[in-house]
C-alpha cells in the first residue's frame, strides 16, 4: 500500500497545512504551475516528489521537472501532466500518451476545478485536485490524499486548506 498526496496550481504559495495532511504520505504528486523552486525544495525536503511544469513555470522549473510524467506505483500506471483537457476531450498531445500507455489514473491541473471521476471512454481515474495556491478564480484551495493498494486507488479525501484570499 502506497499513501500519496496530489497538488497542483500552487503558483509559488505552499500552504503550511500541506505539510500536516501530507505528514504519512509516501510521496506527492504535483500536476503543475508550480510558480518557485521553493515550493518544490520544500516539498522534495519533506517526501519523494514527482512532479511535471505548468504552463506559468518559467526556465527554472522546466528545467527540473518534464511536461509529463508516467510512473509505477502498487502496479498502477500514473501519468502525470498540466494541461489535460476535458474529460473525454484530451488534447492532442495527452490524448496520444493516453493511447500508447493506457494509464490507470490521469492527474493534471490548470483548471483550478477539483474533478474525481472514472474516464467514461478509457476508463481510468481521472484526478485534479483543484489548486493549492493563492492565485487564480478559485474559492476554496484545495489537495488531495488517497491510496493504491493492489493497483487500484482507495480512501481518497478532498481536503480543503482554506478560502483563497484567507492565509
Amino acid at each position: 500500500m502506497t499513501r500519496i498526496g496530489i497538488l497542483s496550481d500552487t503558483h509559488g504559495y505552499l500552504d503550511d497545512k500541506v505539510f500536516e495532511y501530507f505528514k504519512d504520505v509516501d510521496m506527492i504528486w504535483h500536476a503543475g504551475d508550480i510558480g518557485t523552486l521553493e515550493v518544490t525544495d520544500k516539498l522534495k525536503a519533506f517526501k519523494p516528489l514527482y512532479a511535471v511544469y505548468g504552463n506559468i513555470d518559467g526556465q527554472e522549473l522546466r528545467a527540473e521537472f518534464p511536461e509529463d510524467q508516467l510512473i509505477l506505483v502498487d502496479n498502477c500506471k500514473i501519468l502525470i501532466t498540466h494541461i489535460a483537457g476535458a474529460v473525454g476531450k484530451y488534447n492532442t498531445h495527452v490524448n496520444g500518451i493516453i493511447k500508447n500507455e493506457q494509464p490507470d489514473i490521469l492527474v493534471c491541473g490548470h483548471s483550478h476545478i477539483v474533478k474525481v471521476m472514472k474516464d467514461p471512454k478509457y476508463g481510468f481515474l481521472h484526478i485534479n485536485p483543484g489548486a493549492a495556491g493563492i492565485h487564480g478564480f478559485h474559492k476554496m484551495r484545495t489537495i488531495i490524499r488517497f491510496e493504491i493498494e493492489n493497483g487500484k486507488p482507495q480512501k481518497m479525501e478532498l481536503i480543503e486548506l482554506g478560502l483563497r484570499g484567507k492565509i
